[in-house]
């Protein structure tokens, strides 16, 4: 029986040695460290955080999400007070809408002036007929007086009359210039209250694009990390109210010796794989390489 036992225990220990040896040599010569291509360093992960902002100064009305929820681009974050931007919406609108009767008026106006100016333009041709009349019975007289046919005092009065109606053409040609400018100043105030009106106008959509701004909302998708305000405080212009992450840009920024980030490039692919789950291989690029 003895026999029997030495014959299998002599091939077994030397197996075991065998074994042993073997697992030294193994743990003397492994590499040290990670082995080639692959680099060991402390770092940190990160994400884009993303402040979300009042555009205009004013009191917090509410705000809808909490800290850690998760919200979606276009997503209604928080509410800013608007009853100023609807009072002054209302006051542009009434503005408005005297400038409208405005216009109508001065539209109005030019039509009375160019009634004036037709007047003025039919009595000048009323008058200018009378003179071409006095004028042929000066002629007359003229013609009559050399003949020994009419009396001096005929010629006098028809001399007269034809100064008188020139005159009066003088002034009904002035008559038209007068209506003309005034014209002229009517149309100004159209143009005017045109403008006015368009003025008021912008200034109502301006205020309409306050309004919806005075909803604020998420620029992206990404998760709420925590409030910077709270319902009731007042912000000035750009007063933070909410303080985002987005998930979807995540970085990793890490320290390695200079030997290794010399042979970085940007753009280079890397894989990434964390002591806290070594069973996932994350693939990334080096997008930033500080210069030594």
């Amino acid at each position: 029986m003895l026999e029997k036992w030495k014959k299998w225990l002599i091939p077994a220990l030397v197996v075991t040695v065998l074994a042993a040896a073997a697992l030294l040599a193994w743990q003397m010569l492994r590499p040290k460290g990670p082995g080639e291509g692959f680099v060991s360093s402390n770092g940190r992960i990160e994400a884009t955080e993303i402040d979300v902002s009042s555009k205009f100064s004013g009191r917090v009305q509410d705000i809808l999400v909490a800290d850690g929820d998760f919200v979606k681009a276009g997503q209604t974050l928080a509410h800013m007070q608007v009853q100023t931007l609807e009072a002054q919406r209302d006051e542009a609108s009434a503005r408005h809408q005297q400038s409208i009767t405005a216009v109508a008026s001065a539209e109005a106006q030019v039509a009375v002036r160019e009634s004036e100016r037709q007047a003025a333009l039919a009595l000048v041709t009323q008058r200018e007929s009378e003179l071409d009349a006095a004028q042929r019975r000066l002629v007359r007289s003229e013609t009559l007086t050399r003949e020994g046919a009419s009396s001096g005092q005929e010629l006098d009065d028809d001399r007269a009359r034809v100064r008188s109606v020139q005159a009066a053409v003088g002034a009904a040609r002035a008559q038209v210039q007068a209506a003309q400018a005034t014209i002229a100043a009517a149309r100004a105030q159209v143009a005017g209250a045109r403008s006015t009106v368009d003025a008021a106008q912008a200034t109502i959509v301006r205020i309409k694009v306050d309004i919806d701004d005075s909803s604020l909302t998420a620029p992206r998708d990404g998760r709420v990390q925590y409030r910077i305000a709270q319902p009731g405080e007042v912000l000035a212009a750009g007063g933070k109210v909410l303080n985002l992450v987005d998930l979807g840009d995540v970085f990793m920024t890490f320290f390695v010796p200079e030997t290794v980030a010399g042979k970085l490039a940007l753009g280079s692919e890397v894989h990434i794989v964390l002591d806290a789950a070594p069973q996932y291989v994350i693939p990334a690029r080096v997008s930033f390489v500080a210069s030594t």
